[in-house]
């Protein structure tokens, strides 16, 4: 598995595995989740993403019982989490209304809650999840580089930032920020030519891609035409949709890793299929077409 460094001491798999639904699964025994995590990792797929919002804050804890299960797990991987939106659930049951949060007590809060819901001593990686209207650059970027500073967290990044966010938070910081999570997928292209991606290529950020299969839209019937082009350059391949789909982000020269989630442990097993694709340019814009509804201008 490809390895992308993102600091000197934090490197990612290429692949990112995606706990949001850990919590929804029928079964959520410390042996089953640990069997999700083991499938990844024989992959060579050692990074785990994680927000302490996943499951109205529920899934760390999920993740927490089958690293207390198996210890030796986490010294395999690397985790993600993020912070900074309070709905009305768990441990903020009774907040009147779904807000942002970026407050200095707030992000230590949270941070100390991740630790323990997962069993944790540190998180690799922390992301601000969502851009705060109220957030005061000043106030998070101390409270960030503190928490780095601790050592309870290893690098910090953010997630659905535009550009002028991140530059924002990014003036308070005295750390670097390391990477942005947005959504990017053959069911949403627009960062292609918004510059999301070319600010952060420019700069030579990493960045994650979540719902990299469109919430599961492109493997179905909804996936329109791409879906054809999908399913021709699968059966070409050896692979299925998703390796496609995947491989249509790993292609681009910004370093986009994607994060996959699925309770599917068949489907687990089969993520690293998207590492043998191989897209020429040709096929890589029959594809970007095919997601647009027509040919480039």
């Amino acid at each position: 598995m490809e390895r992308v460094k993102l600091t000197d001491s934090l490197e990612m798999s290429r692949l990112v595995y995606g706990l949001w639904r850990v919590a929804d699964d029928a079964d959520t025994s410390p042996a089953h989740v640990e069997a999700k995590l083991q499938a990844c990792l024989d992959q060579g797929i050692t990074t785990f993403d994680q927000a302490d919002i996943y499951g109205g804050y529920t899934a760390e804890g999920v993740m927490g019982a089958a690293l207390r299960a198996n210890p030796a797990l986490r010294d395999r991987m690397e985790i993600v989490t993020k912070c900074d939106i309070v709905i009305d659930a768990g441990r903020h049951a009774g907040a009147r209304v779904k807000h942002y949060d970026t407050s200095r007590a707030h992000i230590e809060g949270s941070v100390d809650a991740s630790l323990s819901e997962m069993g944790i001593e540190h998180i690799d990686l922390l992301l601000i999840h969502r851009p705060d209207p109220l957030m005061d650059h000043h106030e998070t970027g101390a409270a960030l580089d503190g928490l780095v500073a601790s050592g309870k967290v290893g690098a910090v990044g953010v997630s659905n930032f535009r550009p002028w966010d991140w530059e924002l938070l990014q003036s308070g910081m005295s750390n670097r920020l390391v990477t942005n999570q947005i959504e990017i997928s053959l069911s949403e292209i627009s960062p292609f030519t918004n510059g999301d991606l070319a600010f952060h290529q420019r700069h030579g950020h990493a960045l994650m891609a979540w719902s990299p299969l469109g919430g599961g839209a492109l493997m179905g019937g909804k996936a329109g035409a791409a879906g054809a082009v999908l399913d021709r350059v699968a059966g070409e391949q050896g692979v299925d949709r998703a390796a496609v789909a995947v491989a249509f982000l790993l292609r681009h020269p910004a370093t986009i890793l994607p994060v996959l989630g699925t309770n599917n442990l068949a489907r687990i097993r089969a993520i690293s299929d998207a590492m043998k694709v191989e897209l020429d340019r040709q096929t890589w814009f029959q594809l970007y077409e095919a997601a647009l509804g027509g040919e480039v201008a």
